[in-house]
């Protein structure tokens, strides 16, 4: 006879804060709906009337002036909060900077997991300019390359000891290590020049407590192994555009490293919304197998000039499902 795989009591699966939920995710125990945040939201005058702060005017402002423009990021990030449900908030603007961290932690500290970013750490389609010259110096020049890495790593561990400083509960490492094609770099360099740097930045992040959340878009599927060494506790993009399927990754991920994603970010921009729903579903089927892991978000970001219509959609069909799911849970234990 088949069981309903739920938690022996139901009151374990209702989390008080948003902050709960996703370290429950994280911790692979199920909670009453998986949580959801995006790595970043930039449709805030859509919704809001609202703008932050020109990414290119932070380097030169005085103390006070940054001051006034986190204050300005803060109201954005908690309409967001309230308005959309997030449960976590990976601090995006003022980019990869440990005040904007501190502020949006003693703001919404209590309630939401609170995260920095750390990006451009490894080799990655991000840091490389010159794709000719970068193939000829892996013939050429493999020990300048290794010392770049090197350099790129220890910046990083410098940069995530601050974020710790602050007050960060994780740290976000978005490095796009493949195309839709797949790794853009060979295994055997890889070994050398992503996963040993990979893996001390996310020993770092677990020194300070913090949890690490990698980023990578593309086919990856082949890499999830080496994803898994590197001890991080998430994975986010899963890239559907790319041919990556959540439910094999799952499949290898399940119980050793979380997953967020991965509603296509292609058809939010399409506003198909019966496509939508039935995305937005197989994600959520695809990880509902009673082992929590899964943060539910989109493929990417929500990024500028993406509907807003069509991202409220994606959560209107969430939140039905969870709905539908709790509905479920409490008739299997009558």
């Amino acid at each position: 006879m088949a069981f309903p795989i739920i938690m022996p009591a139901m009151e374990l699966l209702i989390c008080r804060s948003g902050r709960e939920r996703m370290l429950a995710a994280l911790d692979h125990r199920p909670t009453d709906r998986p949580p959801h945040f995006e790595s970043m939201f930039e449709l805030e005058h859509e919704a809001f009337g609202l703008r932050f702060p020109d990414r290119h005017s932070w380097a030169g402002m005085d103390a006070q002036a940054k001051g006034r423009a986190i204050g300005q990021c803060l109201e954005i990030y908690a309409r967001v909060i309230e308005t959309f449900r997030w449960d976590a908030l990976c601090v995006y603007w003022p980019w990869s900077d440990p005040d904007g961290v501190r502020a949006a932690k003693h703001a919404f500290g209590r309630e939401t997991l609170i995260g920095g970013l750390c990006g451009g750490a490894v080799w990655s389609l991000e840091t490389i300019h010159d794709w000719e010259g970068f193939s000829i110096r892996l013939a050429e020049d493999r020990d300048g390359l290794h010392a770049e890495a090197e350099a790129m790593c220890l910046r990083s561990l410098v940069l995530i000891d601050r974020l710790a400083d602050a007050g960060a509960d994780f740290v976000y490492l978005p490095n796009d290590i493949a195309d839709n094609r797949g790794p853009f770099l060979s295994k055997r360099h890889l070994d050398t020049l992503v996963w040993p740097q990979l893996t001390r930045l996310v020993e770092r992040c677990h020194h300070h407590g913090m949890r690490a959340l990698l980023h990578s878009d593309g086919q990856v599927t082949p890499l999830i192994g080496n994803y898994l060494a590197t001890g991080a506790d998430l994975l986010q993009s899963l890239d559907p555009m790319a041919g990556v399927d959540l439910t094999a990754v799952r499949s290898l991920a399940r119980g050793r490293m979380a997953l967020m994603g991965n509603v296509p970010c292609n058809l939010l921009q399409d506003t198909d919304h019966a496509a939508i729903a039935t995305a937005v579903r197989y994600s959520l089927d695809a990880c509902d197998d009673g082992a929590g892991g899964h943060v539910f978000s989109t493929s990417n970001t929500i990024f500028p000039g993406m509907p807003l219509a069509s991202y409220r959609a994606m959560l209107e069909t969430f939140h039905t499902w969870c709905a539908g799911r709790t509905a479920s849970r409490k008739a299997a234990c009558t």
